[in-house]
């Protein structure tokens, strides 16, 4: 087993002047895997309609790279864009997005279901509640936390300190709790 392969990871950037799209092609011809979470609009100009991808958090790119690479892109984008970091000693470190949240965030931001609502740059504490899966329907698989939002039960799947993503309504038959130790 070779353990110098550098490990791939998701990593965030906030995205300035509303570029994500030029961003993306920047860090796809460098051979870079990106994700932008995006709903198609029809836009309608005069008497044309037109379909676009509109991004549904502003700002927001996600890719996966190497943390030098991650650290490289920065640097090559300064005043650009802002790497997602968290704070390790006095240190500012690329934060790292766990396999497993971006895979789950993914899910659910690419339904194409009706009725998601996303939550960004807030400092409110997304794991309150109930810790769920869904065992069934378009989400099936996804795992969050059960919240309130404007009265409604939700399904919160968040990328702790990045964003998180709220479903339309869940039936109660389609969840199972997860016993948390």
């Amino acid at each position: 087993m070779d353990y110098n392969v550098p490990t791939l990871h998701w990593y965030a950037f906030k995205v300035f002047y509303n570029k994500v799209f030029e961003i993306e092609e920047l860090l796809k011809k460098d051979g870079i895997e990106t994700f932008i979470p995006c709903e198609t609009v029809i836009v309608e100009r005069g008497e044309v309609k037109k379909s676009i991808c509109k991004p549904v958090i502003a700002s927001l790119l996600f890719f996966r790279s190497t943390e030098q690479q991650a650290l490289h892109q920065q640097q090559c984008l300064l005043e650009r864009v802002i790497l997602y970091t968290r704070l390790v000693g006095w240190q500012k470190l690329p934060f790292a997005i766990p396999e497993r949240e971006m895979n789950l965030f993914m899910l659910v931001a690419t339904s194409g279901e009706q009725g998601l609502e996303y939550l960004c740059d807030s400092p409110r504490d997304y794991r309150i509640g109930q810790h769920v899966s869904v065992i069934d329907g378009p989400f099936k698989g996804a795992e969050g936390y059960i919240h309130r939002i404007k009265g409604n039960r939700r399904l919160i799947v968040a990328i702790e300190g990045v964003c998180a993503v709220a479903t339309a309504y869940i039936p109660q038959c389609f969840l199972r709790n997860i016993e948390t130790d």
